[in-house]
Order: C-alpha cells, then structure tokens, then sequence
C-alpha cells in the first residue's frame, strides 16, 4: 500500500515521539534507587502526576490522526503530486464524429503468383524482373530428368493399351463377319434344300422318289432352319455385348489418350509461362537454381489498377464491414473507397482489410505509397465527449480521475465510455458537462484513490 507523508506529518510524528521520550524519562527518574546505594533521602519528583498519561494521550491522538488521513473511508489511498504533472481537460457536449485514421498502402488491385508447377532446375531466364510481360511470354525454362523420363515411360504405357484395345477391337469385328458369313452360307444351305424338297415330294408322288430319301431331304431342311434362329440369337447376343464392350473400350481409349496429354502438359509445364499480361515482380530465379514444386517465382501485378491495403486496431474489428466507406486525400482532391476484403487474423493486435476505390482513381499514386484515409464508423451524432488521451490505455476506459472545482482534489469514478475516434472518446454514464478529469497517463497512481494536486 501506497502512502503519501508530507512535511507536516512529519512535524507530528517527531513531537509525539519526543513527547513520548520525555514522559519516559521522567518516569524512569521517579524510580527508587537500589539499596546500598549510599542514599536513605527520598527524592520527589518535581513533574506533575498529571504530564505522562497527557503524553500519551497526545501520542496517541497524533497516531489516529495520521490513520485516520491515511485511510478514511471517503478518501482511500492518496497520493500528493504536482499539478502541473497531469492534464486536466473538460466535459463538453458536441457532435462526435464515428471515424478513425487508417494509414493504407499502395498495392496492385489483381497479382497473380507465379509457382513452379513441377520442380526443376533453372537452365534459362529469358526476362528481368521489374519487365512488363504479355499472355504466354516465356519466362524461365526449367529441367527434370525424372519428369521426362516418366513422361516417355507413360506414352510408351498409353502406345501399349492403344494397341491392345485395337486388337479387341480387329477381333470383335472378325467375330461379326463370322457370324454374317454363317448367316449366309446358312440361308444357302436352306434356298437349296427347300427346292430339293420340292422338287422330291413330286418325283414322290409319282413313284420316282422313295420316301426315305424325301424324309432325309426335309429333316435337313428342317436342321439349317433351326441352325439359322440359333445363329441369329447368337448374333443378337453377340451384337449387344460387343456394342457395350466398345463403348467401354472406346471410354478407356479417351481417357489413356487424355492421360498422356496431361503427362506432356507437365513436361511442357517445365517452361514458365506469363498467365497474363502486366508487371513481373518478385523474380529472382537464377540459372543453375533448383525449384522445388510449387515453389514460388515471382509475380504479375496489374500496372494500372490499384487499391489500398491497411492495418487496423483490432478493437474495431466488430464494428468493420464490407461495404464501409472511407475517404483520402490525393493532389488536393478527395476521393472515396469502399472496403473490399477483411482478413480476420489478428497479428500484433491489428487486422487487415483491403479498399478499393469507389469511382474513378488518382492518377499519380505509385506501388508502395502510403496514404492516409478516414474510415467511416458511423453517422454523427450529438454526444457528451472527453478528449481521447493515454488513459484510456491505462484504464481501459473503465474509471477516470475526476478534478473537483478548485483543482485541489481528483477522485478516481467509474464511468462508462463508448465510441472513440482520433479526438474524442464517447461518454455512455457517469460524468456530466463542465467537470473535468485527468486525461494524460495514469502511470505511477494507478493504485490510488485519491489525488491532492499542488498548484
């Protein structure tokens, strides 16, 4: 616990300690002397009966006195210090402004990060960093021996299937014409046994032909026309599963065709390319270097559009939303932004969030400038307000110092604050206009009750 001990409290101390020593010593003088001292005469004392018990009555009032300065229960802990130390500022009632200053960064509004998509190393560089690019410039030229090796084995694999799948096909094909040529020489067999029965049941019936011999020519007949359904339920057969097992092989075709593509995609991969047109940034390959995949080269950066990157407190991050606006100022003009993208993450107790501009865009502004904006919180409004100082800090806008009228006194008050911009805090409950309170740092009475100002 903190005390405050001036010059005056230090006066009563002393006096009630000498006192105290004086009431002592005479009490001592009055004791009687030990026997054999050479002394049978009594002294009497000339100090009144009356002195010691004053004396400590009056230690004792000293000693509440001091107690009762230091912990009275309207005055708690108190510390004396010079007024001149602190800022003292008034409550005033005006319009409060929902805004804070946001210093924002000059950044491209579109860059497209260059990656090795399949590592390699670097055998040739064809631009410099800093060069502007067209579509499908060639970059930097990379080499992979396993890569193309691989590459070679794939096509050689894909060759292979092709071949066999031709073979299936060549097969089922040969198995159509068989059963086409069956057809054929079937019906043959039929036109000419059914005129050979035609023309025996004639004979027969003449007597010329026996009836074994014309039995034998009918049930012949009757073979190859049952041999004939069979061969064309085969045919049906055959034709059904052959259709879905080319359709099937014709898909695994595709798609060991589409295999191979992708295998000399990767290989061409191994030549960097520019995606698009604009700034090469961040390029720093150099011959003989090995890329690992998906490492990054560089960047392209759109030249001509840009946006405004900035951090802000992260105290704010509820009351920041898409859509919120903002203004800077550029060359005497001012123009207007908007909030594009929040990135939530907190990192040194700031947030980032992206603006682009809302129409039209200044003309002389550069990659890597630095801006500063007026982010719009709110609309304005009447309010009791208190200048923003570093006692927010300290108290996290929960209690502040309050000055009495003559600036003698500050008695520390809970209060409840709300908005704040760069100039003034919001005051929700507990001060009222005209007083005034301590705005500069509380460090070094953060533990005090009481102030007592000297002027």
């Amino acid at each position: 616990m903190a005390f405050a001990w001036t010059v005056a409290d230090d006066c009563k101390f002393k006096s009630a300690t000498a006192m105290e020593h004086s009431v002592t010593k005479l009490s001592n003088e009055r004791k009687p002397l030990k026997s054999g001292a050479g002394m049978d005469r009594k002294i009497e004392s000339k100090i009144p009966k009356w002195v010691r018990p004053a004396g400590i009555a009056a230690a004792m009032l000293v000693f509440m006195a001091v107690a009762y300065f230091f912990f009275a229960p309207d005055g708690g802990r108190t510390l004396r210090l010079d007024g001149s130390r602190v800022t003292v500022s008034e409550v005033v009632t005006g319009t409060f402004e929902d805004f804070i200053p946001v210093r924002a960064r000059v950044t491209p509004l579109k860059t497209l990060y260059l990656d090795a998509i399949e590592g390699g190393r670097v055998e040739s560089i064809h631009v410099e960093d800093g060069a502007f690019v067209e579509a499908n410039d060639l970059l930097v030229e990379l080499s992979n021996t396993s890569l193309q090796l691989e590459v070679i084995a794939r096509e050689a694999e894909v060759t292979e299937q092709l071949n066999n799948l031709n073979t299936i096909q060549l097969q089922l094909e040969q198995n159509r014409l068989d059963h086409k040529r069956n057809l054929v020489e079937i019906d043959w067999q039929i036109t000419k046994l059914t005129r050979d029965v035609a023309r025996k049941r004639e004979l027969a019936q003449k007597g010329h032909v026996s009836d074994q011999d014309l039995e034998l020519a009918e049930d012949e007949l009757t073979y190859w026309t049952r041999r004939r359904e069979v061969t064309l339920e085969a045919q049906e057969t055959d034709e059904r599963l052959q259709k879905a097992q080319m359709v099937q092989l014709e898909d695994s075709a595709r798609q060991l065709q589409n295999n191979l593509a992708l295998a000399r995609k990767n290989l061409d991969s191994l030549n960097v390319r520019a995606p698009v047109a604009g700034l090469l940034t961040a390029f720093d390959a150099e011959v003989g270097q090995s890329l690992a995949r998906g490492e990054r080269v560089g960047q392209i950066d759109d030249p001509d559009q840009f946006k405004l990157v900035a951090l802000i407190d992260e105290f704010y991050l509820p009351r920041v939303d898409i859509g919120q606006t903002a203004i800077v100022d550029v060359s005497s003009r001012r123009y207007d932004l908007a909030i594009a993208k929040i990135y939530p993450q907190v990192t040194n107790g700031q947030f980032e969030v992206d603006m682009t501009f809302a129409q039209g865009m200044p003309g002389d502004i550069r990659r890597g400038q630095t801006l500063q904006s007026r982010l719009s919180l709110g609309d304005p409004s009447q309010a009791v307000l208190i200048p923003n100082g570093a006692f927010y800090q300290d108290t996290g806008g929960n209690w502040v110092f309050v000055v009495a009228p003559d600036r003698s006194v500050a008695v520390k008050r809970p209060v409840h604050l709300g908005r704040r911009n760069a100039r003034f805090i919001e005051v929700v409950d507990g001060l009222e206009p005209g007083e005034h309170i301590i705005t500069s740092p509380y460090t070094g009475f953060l533990e005090m009750d009481r102030l007592e100002l000297d002027a």
